[in-house]
C-alpha cells in the first residue's frame, strides 16, 4: 500500500498558518476510489475574510462540493488556505471565485462548486456561486444546505 502521507508537508505537526492566500499551500494526495463517481464536501461556516476598503470583517458560510479526478485536496492544507483569508482584503466575490479557481486548478477535479453564502454588511446579504461546468449527472448532489438569509423573520 502506498505511503499517501510521504509528500505532505502540513499534516502530522503544528503548522503555521499562512498570511496570505498566495502564501498558503493547498497539499494533495491521490484519490484511492479513481473508478468511482462520487461528491465531496467541504464546509467552513466560519469563514472570514477583510473588506478592502473599510478593514472590517466579513463573515461566510461556505460549502465546496467537487467530483475527484486523480487527486483528493488534503484537509488541514485546505483549513489553511481558508484560514489565510484572514488578514486578506478582498470582496466576496473575489474571495469565493478565487477559492473555487484555485481548488479546480490545482486538483483537476472532474467537477467543482463552491457557494459562498456571505453574512449581511450594511443590512446587504451576498450569496456567490462558481462552478467549473455542468455537474455530471451520474452522481447524487445534495443541496448545499444553507437557506438564504431571512433577517429576524
Amino acid at each position: 500500500m502506498a505511503d499517501y502521507t510521504e509528500n505532505l508537508t502540513q499534516l502530522g505537526g503544528a503548522t503555521e498558518a499562512p498570511t496570505s492566500p498566495d502564501e498558503a499551500v493547498l497539499e494533495r494526495v491521490p484519490n484511492p476510489q479513481q473508478d468511482a463517481r462520487y461528491v465531496a464536501r467541504f464546509v467552513c461556516p466560519e469563514f472570514t475574510s477583510l473588506c478592502p476598503v473599510t478593514g472590517q470583517p466579513d463573515f461566510a458560510h461556505l460549502v465546496i462540493d467537487y467530483v475527484p479526478a486523480d487527486w483528493l485536496v488534503e484537509s488541514k492544507s485546505l483549513k489553511l488556505y481558508l484560514q489565510s483569508f484572514r488578514n486578506h482584503g478582498a470582496f466576496h466575490e473575489d474571495c469565493t471565485v478565487g477559492i473555487g479557481r484555485r481548488l479546480a486548478e490545482d486538483l483537476n477535479p472532474t467537477w467543482l462548486r463552491i457557494g459562498g453564502y456571505w453574512y449581511p454588511r450594511g443590512g446587504i446579504p451576498i450569496d456567490v456561486f462558481w462552478q467549473t461546468g455542468q455537474a455530471p449527472e451520474d452522481v447524487w448532489l445534495p443541496d448545499q444546505g444553507v437557506p438564504p438569509y431571512r433577517g429576524r423573520g
